[in-house]
């Protein structure tokens, strides 16, 4: 069984009114390339602070190697920090930069060169240790940071977003040598990044996040081919996202139109998600292969393959990846093996939220009141509204709106948007649409009285 050095049991963090982490668990094993993934405000670099001690829970215990360190200020802690803008001191040249954390420790002079020489070779740097570190570019003033968290031999090194202030292609160097600097030290590496790819490429585990709670946790390769819901599928990659319908196991509908795959246990006749990568819809000239057929709309070269948007018979729109270029315009025949098709259940199908009926005709949820048919319901009643997708309007202006919000997710599903608003009171609507809304813009929300249903709360249901 492999050894954890790091255990997080049900964390948990605000500032001010804003949960920022909420009831993280999570455990690192001894040696383990793992990485914290998600975007900006997901709560990565908060837990990435608190392991290394900068921060505290107000929940929670953080335990390394089957003891708790939550209080432990983070110089004894036995770990490092490699941060994103490095943090070198100007006045010391490379050599003194390394070795700073070994003379504070009083370490004998012929150990500290062994320990820097060491440690520059490690990070292909054994030239420079006169050089003025401002002298230096990026990836090396970044390598030479690296080379002074490792030269005091930590247990775990935590690295925050490291590379983002890098170009391109000197990131991608980067990413090589970090994997190989792990692979020699054999220490554990806890590595925050928003960068998706990065992610895959670097790490044993993938660990992503978003607003503050851990979405999915898995190898890249799990990751990558079964994420577990719409967001991971999204943010993951490039992918198909789309409606369907589990009919029986081992058979799902979706884009009008049936398919095999290689789901169980989700029940029969079921609303469910599904997710198809564009490298996995195919094209064939054999009609007896062909399940759909589409129109390509879109053809754009990316350098390694072709990428094409297709209109398909049943009204969708499909992204395909492929290293063949097919013309605007051109009828295609596709198909899809079942191996492919990822089958995930629905999140949510509606809006539900917790109400009161606020008196006759009227609900209050959101902290807004609405007008509903509220018979069978007195004054004061706890109820639970219910609001579909598609019966939530979005306005460009606040006028005639029931309250506003902001666009916080974007989800294409091949024939209509699925949109995630935050409103002003910081709880989320989700709405169906076939508008086009960017991400952060501000919105009117609107929701008829027809279109709101309400029960009793489900603890009521007998």
């Amino acid at each position: 069984m492999d050894e954890k050095i790091i255990e997080i049991q049900h964390v948990s963090k605000s500032f001010g009114d804003k949960n920022v982490l909420r009831d993280i668990n999570l455990y690192v094993k001894k040696g383990e390339f793992i990485t914290l993934l998600g975007p900006s405000g997901c709560g990565k670099t908060t837990l990435l602070r608190m392991i290394a001690g900068f921060l505290q829970p107000d929940e929670g215990a953080i335990l390394m190697d089957g003891k708790d360190i939550t209080g432990i200020p983070p110089h004894l802690r036995q770990l490092n920090t490699v941060f994103q803008r490095y943090a070198l001191f100007p006045h010391l040249d490379v050599y003194d930069n390394i070795a700073f954390g070994l003379k504070l420790k009083k370490t004998p002079e012929d150990e500290i060169d062994k320990k820097v020489r060491k440690v520059l070779k490690l990070v292909s740097m054994s030239d420079y240790e006169d050089r003025d570190v401002e002298s230096l570019s990026g990836g090396q003033q970044q390598r030479i940071a690296i080379a002074r968290a490792i030269v005091n031999q930590p247990q775990i090194l935590l690295l925050d977003e490291p590379l983002a202030a890098l170009d391109l292609k000197m990131r991608k160097d980067m990413q090589i040598e970090l994997k190989e600097m792990h692979r020699k030290l054999g220490i554990t590496f806890i590595y925050v990044t928003h960068d998706q790819e990065e992610a895959l490429t670097l790490s044993d585990t993938i660990v992503v996040m978003n607003e503050g709670r851990i979405q999915q946790i898995g190898t890249p390769i799990d990751i990558y081919n079964e994420p577990v819901n719409c967001f991971v599928a999204d943010f993951i990659g490039e992918s198909n996202i789309l409606k369907g319908r589990m009919l029986h196991d081992r058979r799902v509908a979706f884009i009008k139109h049936e398919f095999d795959c290689v789901d169980e246990g989700f029940g029969e006749d079921v609303p469910v998600d599904v997710v198809v990568r564009p490298e996995d819809i195919y094209f064939t000239t054999d009609p007896a292969k062909c399940q759909f057929r589409a129109k390509v709309n879109s053809c754009t070269f990316k350098g390694v393959h072709y990428e094409m948007w297709v209109d398909t018979d049943t009204g969708y729109e499909l992204m395909i990846q492929d290293y063949d270029p097919y013309p605007v315009g051109t009828e295609v025949m596709l198909y899809i093996d079942p191996d492919d098709i990822q089958v995930m259940k629905k999140e949510r199908v509606a809006n539900v939220f917790e109400a009161r009926v606020t008196g006759a005709g009227k609900v209050s949820f959101l902290d807004t009141e609405f007008a509903c048919d509220t018979e069978g319901f007195a004054e004061g009643d706890t109820v639970q509204a219910t609001v579909s997708f598609e019966k939530v309007d979005l306005l460009d202006h606040e006028e005639t709106a029931d309250l506003t919000g902001h666009v916080s997710v974007i989800l294409y599903m091949g024939d209509h948007y699925h949109l995630t608003v935050k409103t002003e009171t910081g709880e989320n609507i989700w709405v169906d649409t076939n508008d086009i809304w960017d991400k952060g813009d501000f919105v009117g929300i609107k929701i008829l009285p027809e279109d709101i249903r309400l029960s009793k709360p489900a603890a009521q249901h007998e």
